[in-house]
């Protein structure tokens, strides 16, 4: 078994406005970035169903997202006309890879999606998201019998959608490292969910690469051993990358291909390599195209 990577063409199609930091050229780069590496297996996504998507939103952010058409939702989050369909397929990608790791046609998975997931909120999108795809292919996880789901964010900025859809359940653990503060405001220390099953990690912005380390090193990954999850899922954001024009936190590529790493070899341990990756944030093309394939090769590494 490999490492598959999920796409759809409609990505392509969601038009964010000339000057937008999400755009079209994202995916464009990580294709073809991601087609250098031998042995992927690339896998065209389907769309997520209603009933995948509101296991996280709420109908009314469905339909109103189904009909809105052109325009902006507010000053970050922009879409066009194909953007509802390009957001059901990005879901939908995360439905698909868990189904087929579930199905033991592929070791792990990436997502090379768009508009990305992790701020959207159960009634709101925000933050250049629509839907929360990371926390859609954990419900799906959940679905096909895997009851405790961990979502692992390292986006520059924290997966807000992602903590509140994890808030209520004991069996959804959320870690996040961020910079603080900044968008979107939440993620503090005191954060921990309705049973302590949240841990955000925030960072001073300029840290670098050894307090990222050492935070997830000596709290968040010790976080996830205890919880034993059944699955695992990354929020794969690249804009904490020292040479992101969205972030400051001053990271290098080789931090990704670590904490991929050192994820991967938790779930080696705890849940068989059950690991499902989501391109969520990363706005620098070049430092995105570099991080995402170390990030990819130290899934198709893993044990």
């Amino acid at each position: 078994m490999t490492t598959a990577v999920f796409h759809h063409p409609s990505s392509l199609q969601h038009d964010t406005g000339i000057g937008h930091p999400e755009r079209v050229e994202r995916v464009q780069v990580v294709w073809r970035a991601l087609r250098s590496i031998e042995g992927l297996e690339w896998r065209e996504a389907p769309s997520a169903t209603p009933e995948q998507i509101m296991r996280v939103h709420t109908s009314a952010l469905y339909d109103m997202i189904s009909v809105f058409g052109e325009g902006a939702l507010d000053a970050d989050t922009v879409l066009s006309e194909p953007s509802f369909t390009a957001a059901l397929h990005a879901a939908g990608a995360v439905c698909a890879a868990v189904e087929a790791v579930h199905a033991g046609q592929i070791k792990n998975a990436f997502c090379a999606v768009r508009p990305p997931g992790h701020h959207a909120e159960p009634d709101q999108a925000m933050g250049f998201c629509l839907f929360n795809n990371i926390a859609v292919g954990a419900r799906q996880a959940q679905a096909l019998g895997y009851p405790r789901v961990a979502v692992l964010d390292f986006d520059v900025h924290h997966g807000n959608g992602t903590q509140t859809a994890a808030w209520n359940d004991a069996n959804f653990f959320f870690a996040s490292s961020h910079q603080w503060p900044h968008y979107p405001g939440t993620g503090a220390h005191s954060e921990r969910g309705a049973y302590g099953q949240i841990h955000n990690a925030p960072l001073p912005e300029g840290c670098g690469s050894g307090p990222f380390r050492a935070v997830w090193q000596n709290e968040l990954l010790p976080a996830l051993e205890g919880f034993a999850p059944d699955f695992i899922f990354m929020s794969a954001g690249f804009d904490a990358h020292l040479a992101d024009p969205l972030g400051g936190l001053g990271l290098t590529t080789a931090d990704f291909s670590w904490l991929t790493a050192q994820i991967s070899q938790i779930a080696a341990k705890s849940c068989a390599g059950r690991v499902v990756s989501s391109l969520e944030g990363g706005y620098n093309l070049a430092a995105l195209a570099d991080s995402t394939v170390a990030h990819v090769r130290a899934l198709l590494e893993c044990p």
